[in-house]
């Protein structure tokens, strides 16, 4: 089935296939989900099936609302159906546009609503990843977090460095 998201043509979102927006490095809106425990952040290594960046580490949850969807009900639909996580009460933190190129002659040139939720460090969080998103999840310090992407940055899709090098500050504040 082909997915429909949303993208900028001549200054107004217009329905798209998303093959064809990242082939055509079209600005679309996206969203990105954190999950935060104590200091550690989790992460999801993307399946080795997905069309770009596979097998790669991202944040909790990174995707593209439906065409007409908004971006939080997006970010909850996508914690469900990646993580099988049901329960969270997310934050809009803002939004964060960024381009880059992410293999195979695609590009992602995204407006992206990030969300964050924080749960308590007693809280045993219940993670059920579904193998045709995602091939592993960890939960990782954010200081480890920092020094990993420095020493092996190929092992991390571009979106999250870029979230992690130059927008911390926005995402995690009075997190971290």
């Amino acid at each position: 089935m082909t997915e429909i998201i949303a993208a900028w043509e001549e200054n107004s979102l217009k329905p798209f296939e998303k093959l064809k927006v990242h082939e055509l490095g079209l600005k679309h809106p996206a969203v990105s989900v954190f999950v935060i425990q104590g200091n550690k952040l989790l992460l999801q290594q993307r399946a080795q099936t997905k069309y770009h960046s596979p097998g790669l580490w991202a944040n909790t949850v990174c995707t593209h609302p439906h065409w007409g969807e908004n971006s939080k009900t997006c970010s909850i639909r996508r914690l469900s159906e990646e993580l099988g996580i049901n329960t969270l009460d997310l934050k809009f933190r803002g939004e964060i546009e960024y381009r880059a190129e992410v293999g195979n002659g695609l590009i992602e040139h995204e407006v992206v609503s990030v969300f964050v939720a924080v749960i308590s460090k007693d809280l045993d969080l219940f993670v059920n990843p579904n193998p045709e998103e995602v091939l592993s999840v960890r939960w990782l310090e954010f200081s480890k977090l920092r020094e990993e992407i420095r020493l092996f940055p190929d092992r991390f899709t571009e979106w999250f460095k870029i979230y992690i090098t130059q927008y911390s500050n926005e995402i995690f504040q009075k997190v971290f």
